[in-house]
Order: C-alpha cells, then sequence, then structure tokens
C-alpha cells in the first residue's frame, strides 16, 4: 500500500490513531499503521466476561483500547490465582501469532473493556499484502516475549528466594 489517502472507515481511523499511541508500533510509518488498522477491529467485553480461558486455542493478539483485565493461572490446586493487571496499552495473547497453541492462562474484564484484536487470519493476510510490515510486528512481538520473559525470571528469582526449592 503506498497511498494513504485512501478512505479509512470510522473503525479503521480510530484504530490507527489508538496504534499511533502505543509505543510498540513508534517506529511504524503511516502506511504501516493505516494497513494493520484495515486488517483489526474493536471488541467490547463486560465487566466479569471472559477474552479467553486457559487451554483454548488462541488465534489472535490484543491490545486494551479502555477498561482493565486480569490475567489468571490455574495453580496446582485447581485456584485461579491473579499473575498480571492489564489497563490501556497492554498486549495479551502475542504467542498466539507466534506458536498457535493453546492459551496459557485465563483473561476476564474486571470492568467494561474495549480491546482492538489482530487474528492470525488477518495478520496471515496483512502478512501477504507487506511482508517487511508483518516482518516488524513478528519483531516487536519478540521483543514483547523477551521482555516478559525477563521480568517472569526476576520475579521467580525473587520467589525462589523467599521459598527455596
Amino acid at each position: 500500500m503506498t497511498n494513504t489517502d485512501n478512505k479509512l472507515s470510522q473503525s479503521e481511523e480510530e484504530t490507527r490513531n489508538f496504534l499511533l499511541s502505543l509505543s510498540l508500533f513508534d517506529s511504524f510509518n503511516v502506511n504501516e499503521l493505516t494497513l494493520l488498522a484495515r486488517h483489526m477491529s474493536f471488541i467490547h467485553l463486560q465487566r466479569g466476561e471472559f477474552l479467553f480461558l486457559e487451554g483454548e486455542k488462541g488465534d489472535f493478539l490484543g491490545f486494551v483500547v479502555q477498561g482493565v483485565l486480569e490475567v489468571l493461572k490455574k495453580s496446582e490446586t485447581g485456584e485461579n490465582i491473579v499473575i498480571a493487571r492489564l489497563a490501556k496499552g497492554s498486549s495479551i495473547g502475542e504467542m498466539a501469532l507466534i506458536d498457535k497453541s493453546p492459551r496459557s492462562a485465563t483473561v476476564v474484564s474486571r470492568q467494561p473493556t474495549t480491546m482492538l484484536t489482530l487474528t492470525s487470519k488477518g495478520f496471515d493476510k496483512l502478512l501477504e499484502k507487506s511482508p517487511s510490515t508483518g516482518v516488524k510486528i513478528i519483531q516487536k512481538i519478540s521483543r514483547l516475549l523477551s521482555l516478559n520473559m525477563r521480568r517472569t525470571s526476576s520475579k521467580l528469582a525473587d520467589l525462589l528466594q523467599l521459598y527455596p526449592i
């Protein structure tokens, strides 16, 4: 796509404007953001509604536009433990675009929440139209996953100090 003058729908324009506010996409040009916006969609969750359940097939990546999500992980006793709270600008489900494995946690809305999503199918279409944009997205997702892994490793080390194996 070389021309950004192509008329965007209101939803696509809102999507592009939101993407502009995320540091994840700060190296993307207007054409890339326009193309990405055309492959994403908004979803709305009510308080207490599940975005997805642990073990379900992962087929989309999402960004919190408004609201709060809680990420829950089942303990060995079967109890759901809150492992993260996600607010505006946070991403969830990055691994779904990479490995298409089952969801590793459950995510529930703690207040009315609006999400912006990119499905695996939408990502594949975007990749066909602009492989370079797809590669940039994968690079950004890889960095996010790496940061998350580093954070998790640090938390694990702290816990192991408190509760040695």
